[in-house]
């Protein structure tokens, strides 16, 4: 059963955001995927290739994991950042051990897919709505209208009244609004693009394909997103919040279902998560929603809009015993010891509940009664 997250879940949404809060006081680094991370060696002795293809979004979190992993079990676990959309047709395919994605396998895909693909939820991010505008003394405000606006050019300047009218401390400029879009298969596309359809049925104007609004500029990925932001005035865009925080770029505070302005902070994602789980428990299985569930404009006066869950998501049956076993332990690390590399990171980690309930169905999926040997197994708290 899940933890309610009530008036008296509270305290498990400030102990998330408290541990977040003490991890980004400690050591800073930037974490790159090792280029020799190609074999592991599984608890049973034997060389096993474990490899990972998939979102951008838990890049910095999954080479953080991967490389300590490796530096205290010598097990190595290689992981290419291409985009939720390669992630997920690698997990169909088999081309790759596990895939990795923001967003769920729809359930028309679930349903006509043999074997079997499990969603393993693994921390909390969110999509940043980040921008460029010179002068500005205090974060800016945005309705989910004027987010619409910028993104499908019904807002074409930094000094539209609409704009004004909810950022009267703000000195807005005469600036053209310059939109950033990605150009890859990802889930931070696919994340804003949802919130987006809530808002304005029908979304980013296209043509062929590619996005049609005034001013804008496509660029393929997060890292170029930030760039093109930071070198262009006017410029807007989303991004996941790990990479505006180490960008050191601003985040908008986004108008939530509750008409409060709240900002992409540990606390406010936390709190989208934990009000989200708390209407869906218990979570049924995974062939009707399991831990598939959107984020998006979660209830609650605190509650982030655009958080979401990031997975991986993996065939059993399509894994030997020994490749099982790997994976397996692997994610006890990470839920059992990994939580301070998540917060530190900017991610949320999962409530302890859910983490406890996770690792049980992954056990059961792998039919792995050892998967957890040499991890701190049931330590999940």
């Amino acid at each position: 059963m899940i933890a309610r997250f009530g008036v008296p879940g509270r305290a498990s949404v400030l102990l998330l955001a408290g541990m977040l809060l003490l991890g980004a006081c400690g050591e800073r680094r930037t974490v790159r995927e090792r280029p020799d991370a190609e074999t592991a060696v599984g608890p049973g002795g034997g060389s096993v290739a474990l490899t990972g293809v998939g979102a951008t979004l838990p890049y910095p979190l999954y080479s953080r994991w991967f490389n300590e992993y490796a530096a205290e079990t010598g097990i190595q676990i290689n992981y290419r950042s291409e985009g939720s959309q390669q992630g997920i047709s690698a997990a169909l395919s088999g081309s790759a051990d596990f895939g990795a994605t923001d967003v769920a396998v729809p359930d028309s895909v679930l349903r006509s897919t043999t074997p079997s693909i499990l969603h393993i939820p693994m921390a909390i991010g969110a999509v940043a709505i980040t921008y460029h505008v010179p002068g500005l003394l205090r974060p800016l405000r945005l309705t989910p209208a004027l987010v619409a606006g910028l993104f499908t050019g019904e807002v074409r300047r930094w000094n539209d009244p609409r704009l004004r009218v909810v950022n009267p401390e703000l000195q807005l400029p005469d600036l053209a609004v310059r939109p950033v879009f990605r150009s890859d298969g990802s889930g931070t596309a696919s994340i804003f693009t949802q919130y987006l359809n809530t808002v304005r049925p029908g979304g980013i104007p296209r043509t062929n394909g590619i996005p049609s609004v005034p001013e804008s500029v496509v660029r393929d990925g997060n890292e170029a997103v930030a760039a093109e932001v930071k070198t262009t005035p006017g410029a807007v865009a989303y991004l996941e919040v790990v990479y505006a925080h180490q960008n050191r770029l601003p985040a908008a505070h986004i108008q939530n279902s509750t008409g409060h302005y709240v900002s992409p902070t540990p606390f406010e994602i936390a709190t989208a998560a934990a009000n989200m789980l708390d209407d869906r428990a218990p979570l049924a299985d995974e062939n009707a929603d399991g831990f598939r569930i959107s984020l998006l404009n979660a209830r609650g006066a605190q509650s982030y809009p655009l958080a979401a869950f990031t997975w991986l998501l993996v065939s059993p049956s399509r894994l030997s015993a020994d490749k099982r076993a790997t994976l397996a332990a692997f994610l006890h690390w990470a839920f059992e010891q990994g939580a301070p590399a998540a917060s530190a990171l900017g991610y949320v980690p999962l409530p302890s509940t859910v983490a406890a309930q996770v690792l049980e169905r992954v056990d059961q999926a792998f039919a792995c009664d050892t998967c957890a040997s040499g991890s701190k197994a049931g330590t999940v708290r």
